[in-house]
């Protein structure tokens, strides 16, 4: 077990997570997590492949529909 304390960060608290532990959870500056929250307890996860898959692809879409008429004009 690992005993930590929030450190303050501006207006905000955060949790800081130290090079051994990430290393155990196979994580680096740039995995992307998802955190959930069942009661009390937090749980911090990388996300897995299928839904960083899923991520990529909701803003690939969404990017799409919100700049569909520049692509448009840019293919011409």
């Amino acid at each position: 077990m690992i005993v930590k304390k929030l450190t303050r960060q501006g207006n905000s608290s955060a949790l800081v997570i130290d090079r051994p532990l990430m290393k155990l959870m196979d994580i680096d500056n740039d995995t992307e997590l998802k955190i959930t929250v069942k009661g009390r307890k937090m749980i911090v996860e990388p996300l897995t492949d299928e839904e960083r898959k899923a991520r990529f692809r909701e803003v690939l879409e969404k990017t799409g529909r919100k700049n569909a008429e520049l692509f448009r004009r840019l293919a011409k």
